[in-house]
């Protein structure tokens, strides 16, 4: 078995399809991307913030970058055409939960159709090697069960984001035995389930992070809806490995790797929101503050994380940061955002310190 992690010796000069590369996942993705060489193009809607990451580190200029709606088929279909990709990874969602309760028609469009869409556009593309499609935690069918959540268990969704990222697995799963068949020499396609990123430059509304770094940098308490909610925290980074890791393995093997992988920190980075906030407020300082909001809210579920030992077995996967040290790279790129510092550079220091702590 080949040892877990990115090899650069792969990534240089491969052409590699980025969908939702503006956005924060998609942005850090491509900046890794870059500095191993890869020729990146990206095919996403315009930054949804401002500030965003995108902008933040000057990517447009690196990358192949189209501006376009994963809903939009024939746009999409030509874009993909061009690229001519041999590992694409699929990003490009409506990712947010209270959103996608706002408006379940343009979620379910964007999560189901989109990959619909990208992967249809995919079936005659010559050269590809890879497909690798990002889900979420949130498919299962949760019961809110102390444990973490495993491959084999049911999928699910009880608000209309989980609902659409169970549907888009099911939609991987079709692609895969019908078209790409790589059990029978097709290109390898794996779905992988990451949740509760967390990481400097996102910059998205009702997320935990950056209504944090929003309410501390005006002043003002960090209001939370559910402070006893569970989540599995993770840095950006190491999905981010996963991800590179599995293209990887698809490349070089694609029947056996072709399924549903978790990608999850260790069980003790699985804590409280209210527990996150209070090392918010730590370590920004500037008498920061968090209280519970009141008021009707959508579904959400009070526990929930997974578990990633099917991967830890198979690939020797283990985390890197543990969940403080994650928040202490967290708050130190904000910190630099608000002094108007060098974000790219910043940036480039934490892969290289992730890069050297994950050989250590």
């Amino acid at each position: 078995m080949a040892a877990y992690g990115v090899d650069p010796n792969f990534w240089a000069g491969r052409r590699v399809f980025v969908t939702g590369h503006t956005g924060f996942k998609g942005a850090w993705l491509i900046f890794r991307l870059l500095g191993l060489g890869a020729k990146v193009s990206g095919y996403a809607l315009a930054p949804a913030t401002e500030p965003n990451l995108f902008e933040s580190l000057g990517l447009a200029e690196d990358i192949e970058h189209s501006l376009g709606d994963v809903r939009d088929a024939e746009s999409l279909a030509a874009t993909v055409a061009a690229a001519k990709p041999e590992i694409v990874f699929h990003l490009a969602a409506q990712a947010l939960v209270r959103p996608a309760f706002d408006d379940p028609v343009g979620t379910f469009a964007t999560n189901v159709m989109g990959t619909v869409n990208l992967l249809q556009a995919l079936r005659d593309a010559r050269g590809l090697k890879a497909i690798v499609a990002i889900t979420s935690d949130k498919v299962y069918d949760n019961h809110e069960w102390p444990w973490g959540y495993r491959e084999s268990d049911a999928l699910g969704g009880r608000e209309p984001y989980g609902s659409s990222k169970a549907c888009c697995e099911h939609v991987v799963e079709a692609f895969a035995r019908s078209y790409f068949r790589p059990t029978e020499g097709g290109p390898g396609i794996a779905s992988l389930r990451a949740g509760n990123v967390i990481g400097g430059g996102d910059w998205a509304s009702d997320r935990l992070i950056p209504d944090a770094v929003r309410a501390f940098m005006k002043g003002n308490p960090l209001r939370l809806r559910n402070p006893a909610a569970v989540r599995p925290w993770q840095h950006v980074l190491e999905p981010l490995e996963a991800y590179l890791d599995m293209a990887q393995r698809l490349s070089a093997a694609p029947a056996d790797w072709s399924c549903a992988w978790n990608v999850g920190p260790a069980a003790e980075s699985a804590r409280p929101v209210s527990w996150i906030a209070e090392r918010l407020c730590t370590l920004w300082g500037d008498d920061a503050r968090w209280e519970t909001t009141h008021g009707n809210q959508p579904y959400e579920a009070r526990l929930l994380h997974v578990d990633s030992s099917k991967l830890s077995a198979a690939t020797g996967y283990r985390p890197t940061w543990s969940i403080e040290t994650a928040l202490d790279h967290t708050v130190t790129w904000y910190r630099v955002a608000r002094e108007r510092g060098d974000l790219r550079a910043l940036s480039q220091r934490q892969v290289e310190q992730f890069i050297e702590e994950r050989a250590a």
